[in-house]
């Protein structure tokens, strides 16, 4: 059976034996204001905070959020240690960092990797069906950058967090439906 699923330029084909175990674990957005990412995150998108880690001596606390349904969130150890090690094990956590004293100034922000000079670029949340949850969202007041129907690529949106950072709103069939429509 091949490594890869599709083939580009660049893939290595050889067993990595040394890589067995590993677990893409996180991302890390910087955020200027917790109470808002928080309300966020947990409110408008549903995650749940799994761990918050404080380190006063540099003055940064880190919170992990992650979608858990009911009976995945009552695996979660409620131990400190074991939840912290529970958190550094599993898939797909949301890392969003808050240096502390960010939150008072007015003029800070934070790039958001899709101004100029562009970088990083978005986080994606899969939903069971886009255009409602945009509906939703537009209840809500959050900020879009591109609504289900906008531009060439329809049946995806893109939203904004508090800090200005892109949040691709997409419908894991959504390519395949609209194959299947034409």
């Amino acid at each position: 059976m091949p490594k890869h699923f599709e083939q580009a330029p660049g893939l290595y084909e050889d067993p990595v034996p040394e890589t067995e175990g590993y677990v893409f674990n996180q991302t890390m957005l910087r955020i200027k204001d917790p109470e808002r990412s928080l309300d966020f995150y947990s409110r408008v998108l549903g995650m749940r905070l799994v761990r918050k880690l404080d380190f006063p001596e540099m003055k940064f606390t880190l919170y992990f959020l992650a979608y858990l349904d009911d009976r995945q969130a009552a695996q979660v150890p409620a131990d400190d240690d074991y939840r912290t090690t529970f958190t550094f094990g599993r898939e797909a956590m949301l890392e969003l960092t808050h240096n502390w004293g960010t939150e008072e100034d007015a003029d800070f922000a934070y790039h958001n990797g899709n101004d100029q000079p562009q970088g990083y670029g978005h986080i994606g949340i899969a939903v069971p069906d886009v255009y409602a949850a945009a509906e939703r969202f537009e209840t809500l007041d959050v900020e879009f950058v591109k609504k289900p129907d906008d531009g060439k690529m329809k049946g995806l949106a893109f939203i904004k967090d508090p800090d200005g950072y892109w949040i691709e709103i997409l419908q894991p069939n959504m390519v395949q439906k609209q194959a299947r429509e034409s």
